[in-house]
């Protein structure tokens, strides 16, 4: 029941916020009508909303909080947002990996769901410049000891960020000599014009070499980072071979993410390969070529 009244809860407030952000802010009589619930419970979730720096209460509702380009909120933060739509996010993107190959994670919560639905794949390997990430593999492997066909993890090193990524100069060097077959890149906004943007930019060089080593780019971002535009942009759009997301993406963004990606998978929905009718499948081959005959993106 707890468990029901969670998820119950975070979908409220996921409604909330997308009112707040979509209209520029709502007042808890409207909110109240329109979700079926209570005065004290909508006021619950704004509190809890503004706990988490997403929102700003004022009298009588709430307004969205103008982010500065520069702002980058910590793992424990982002990690309250979104949890179902980055659980089916991280569902649908471990489908797209195949026993034996070598794949690569960035930092971010969404890439953090998806390597425990990776615990299962056998004989991966697994590079990653997320802390997080890496806890997740080595207290699988402490659990339940050294089996066969567990994940070789690869931690690149470098200066911990307040997302736990590492990043800067011997995370940049340690990418540079590796080349994986899939790139699952977790970002803080994306959007036709920035592309794929973050508020560090130690981080966008980083994320830059992990796009450079990867023969295809897997980005995994719910709803709510598209039209997000952090202080550095890293990759474009053409750059990015795949998007997982979540069903909260308006028709809108589908569109024009359709018109320039490969693929977009949304979570829980048919899949829609591009309008060229471009089927050909990467993982079906990445195991057949070796890993020094990639060619950078």
């Amino acid at each position: 029941m707890s468990e029901n009244q969670h998820l119950l809860a975070e979908q409220r407030r996921a409604l909330i916020l997308d009112e707040v952000r979509r209209r520029g802010g709502a007042r808890v009589n409207e909110l109240t009508r329109r979700l079926g619930v209570s005065d004290m419970t909508v006021r619950r979730d704004l509190d809890a909303l503004a706990r988490q720096g997403v929102l700003e209460k004022v009298h009588g509702g709430a307004v969205p909080v103008v982010e500065a380009s520069t702002h980058e909120p910590g793992f424990e933060a982002k990690s309250g947002l979104e949890r179902s739509a980055k659980e089916d996010i991280a569902r649908a993107a471990a489908a797209l990996v195949t026993p034996g190959t070598a794949i690569a994670l960035s930092g971010g919560t969404t890439t953090y769901a998806l390597a425990q639905h990776l615990l299962e794949v056998p004989d991966l390997t697994v590079v990653t410049n997320s802390v997080r990430v890496a806890d997740v593999f080595h207290a699988a492997q402490r659990i339940s000891g050294q089996i066969q066909g567990a994940a070789t993890v690869v931690l690149t090193g470098g200066v911990r960020t307040p997302s736990d990524s590492l990043v800067g100069p011997v995370a940049d060097q340690a990418i540079a000599a590796l080349h994986f077959d899939l790139l699952f890149l977790g970002v803080h906004g994306i959007s036709v014009e920035a592309g794929l943007s973050t508020p560090n930019l130690a981080e966008a060089e980083t994320n830059r070499r992990l796009v450079h080593s990867a023969r295809r780019v897997v980005v995994v971002a719910d709803h709510t980072k598209w039209g997000t535009v952090g202080l550095s942009s890293f990759a474009t759009l053409d750059q990015v071979d795949t998007l997982v997301t979540d069903s909260g993406l308006p028709q809108e963004a589908r569109t024009e993410v359709s018109e320039r990606l490969r693929r977009l998978i949304v979570a829980g929905e048919p899949d829609i390969e591009d309008a060229a009718g471009n089927d050909e499948e990467a993982d079906g081959d990445s195991a057949a070529e070796p890993a020094d005959g990639v060619e950078d993106n």
